[in-house]
């Protein structure tokens, strides 16, 4: 069976896996943020039951594997019922639903998520390896799921929380503008400072080697600039209580992002870039940051590609 939520749901995927536990812990302190209602979705791939073995065996006894998979059902809504608790407890105030999915969980994630605000995963579950890949669940989401989704990996958390920032790179193109107002949106509602970054990476490889002049960074500066004023304008107005802090690097991009988002609540990138500067934040830079960030990160799409996913 298959759902869809409403608007205003915060769906998040769990496997029974540490680093999915704290994914929808994050899902979990997000949903309660927002007022919204937190959806913990489980999916269970059950492969057809042939009628007997290969070569002509039979099964043990009938029904071998129907009680298989019975029971595997029951775990899995055991671990749902536990989390789900868990999560009430931490957040009292928090709607906590539970949905049991079967089948491919890429496909049963995307269509329970497909109306909902945003989509929880963590980047790995119980077959990757924690730290280094993406599973491929992650990754099918990532590249198919055109609505924002956040995932968690199984990182430190930083012992501080009060100055935890948000961090958003910021290229020019329309996709990066979407990121930006999730950014702020996201700062505002979490009390956090924003952190725009802009990389200036139109060199070749191994200029980025060679330390910059002080007339190379005026320079960068100066044609860094009109990218982040462009960018950021019209924020100001809307989310005056969000301090931001505008950083322009030559670096190559997953680089300085993920150094800037050392102790950060939360990364924001858009799926991929294509502005004036195209090499400054392509889909190569978001899916590198999924990988090795140090923190949360948000990929959002620009809204034609969502519009586009949905037809």
């Amino acid at each position: 069976m298959t759902v869809s939520m409403d608007k205003g749901a915060v769906v998040a995927g769990y496997d029974g896996s540490e680093e999915a536990r704290k994914a929808v812990r994050w899902a979990a302190e997000e949903a309660a943020v927002r007022g919204h209602e937190l959806v913990i979705a489980h999916v269970v791939g059950f492969p057809p039951v042939p009628e007997a073995l290969p070569g002509g065996g039979a099964w043990p006894r009938p029904g071998f594997l129907e009680a298989g998979q019975e029971t595997a059902q029951r775990h899995a809504e055991a671990i749902l019922g536990d989390i789900a608790q868990e999560c009430r407890r931490a957040w009292p105030e928090l709607t906590a639903s539970t949905r049991l999915l079967s089948g491919r969980a890429p496909d049963e994630l995307a269509r329970a998520a497909e109306a909902a605000d945003l989509l929880v995963i963590g980047s790995s579950g119980l077959t990757a390896l924690p730290r280094l890949l993406v599973g491929s669940t992650a990754n099918e989401l990532l590249h198919d799921y055109h609505r924002p989704i956040v995932v968690v990996r199984a990182v430190d958390e930083p012992a501080a929380d009060g100055d935890r920032k948000v961090v958003v790179g910021v290229d020019g193109s329309e996709t990066s503008k979407e990121a930006i107002g999730f950014a702020y949106d996201f700062a505002d509602r979490h009390d956090r400072a924003l952190v725009a970054m802009h990389v200036w990476s139109d060199l070749p490889l191994e200029a980025m080697a060679v330390t910059p002049t002080e007339h190379d960074r005026e320079l960068i500066e100066e044609r860094g600039k009109p990218v982040l004023d462009e960018a950021l304008a019209g924020y100001r107005e809307r989310y005056p209580d969000v301090p931001v802090h505008r950083v322009i690097a030559v670096d190559r991009p997953a680089h300085a992002l993920a150094e800037q988002a050392e102790g950060a609540a939360l990364l924001v990138v858009g799926s991929h870039g294509r502005g004036p500067l195209r090499r400054a934040l392509l889909g190569s830079v978001s899916r590198a940051m999924v990988h090795h960030a140090p923190c949360p990160v948000a990929v959002v799409r620009h809204h034609k590609e969502r519009h586009a996913g949905n037809r």
